[in-house]
């Protein structure tokens, strides 16, 4: 079975036979007619991924690569705040009327900043870094901007990245300070473990190991039923996924940069409400 579908299944195994109710109190998702989104949840969940062996893609039910890469691309890549700038719609809930999350998410990677050897936004100093600085032990990026927080829509989930070259291999650590299990786990794993391949590749390194780590994992009410069947399901291998050798620039890569190969995998899940 993949390593993704390990991780997912024992994850929400632990969070439904030995998490904590959140099911009264003030709680600030909730659901479109207004009822509060109240969770079960874990405390401080580590996953570990090790991307020279496989890729992890679920497999219990089908997750598009295309999709998730898409995203991560508006957001690492274009640096975008703006909905209408990706043709996905899973931040709709969140935009203004003109298509902006606020100061969130990609407007952070683009802010300049000042260093000795110049100036650089958070991604292109992660990418000169990891050419000229490969020891560093300061490679990093955050999007958690207290200075900005009221004017984002949605606080950053996945807030803070770090870069550590291993021998010929980049590893790195996703802090992630809130995770719906459901309706993003299997996407955040596979989109970020395709940012480290596409970093990595960039800068003359090889995938290595990608660690997860999720501060308030969470299973929302209305989700438990679907989860419940979803574990129980049959798992398969993980697909082949690769990378477009050709491409030597991280802005040059685009959702077809990546081929997914042998994925085998469940049935999809019926539309599902998400919190918001």
């Amino acid at each position: 079975m993949s390593s993704a579908d390990v991780a997912f299944i024992n994850t929400c195994k632990d969070i439904i036979e030995n998490g904590t109710p959140v099911t009264e109190g003030k709680v600030r998702p909730h659901w479109e007619d207004g009822t509060p989104a109240y969770t079960i949840k874990k405390f401080g969940v580590v996953n570990r991924y090790d991307l020279s062996k496989e890729f992890p893609l679920l497999t219990i039910r089908p997750i598009s690569l295309r999709g998730a890469v898409e995203e991560i691309l508006w957001i690492w890549q274009k640096k975008s705040n703006n909905i209408h700038d990706m043709s996905l719609h899973i931040w709709d809930s969140w935009a203004d009327e003109n298509g902006s999350i606020g100061k969130a998410y990609g407007y952070q990677l683009g802010i300049k900043h000042k260093y000795r050897e110049g100036e650089f936004d958070q991604v292109d100093r992660v990418l000169y870094d990891l050419k000229n600085n490969p020891t560093s032990r300061r490679i990093m990026t955050n999007l958690y901007n207290f200075e900005d927080l009221h004017e984002m829509a949605l606080y950053p989930c996945a807030y803070s990245m770090t870069f550590n070259v291993v021998g010929d291999r980049l590893c790195a650590i996703l802090n992630q300070r809130s995770q719906d299990m459901l309706a993003a786990n299997a996407w955040n794993v596979a989109q970020y473990a395709a940012l480290v391949m596409m970093f990595a590749q960039v800068s003359g390194l090889k995938a290595g190991e990608f660690v997860h780590v999720i501060a308030d994992a969470h299973i929302y009410d209305r989700h438990v039923p679907i989860v419940k069947e979803l574990i129980e399901r049959e798992v398969f291998p993980a697909p082949n996924v690769t990378l477009d050798p050709e491409i030597k620039s991280f802005y040059d890569f685009t959702p077809d940069s990546f081929k997914v190969e042998d994925y085998k995998h469940g049935e999809k899940i019926a539309r599902f409400p998400v919190a918001i």
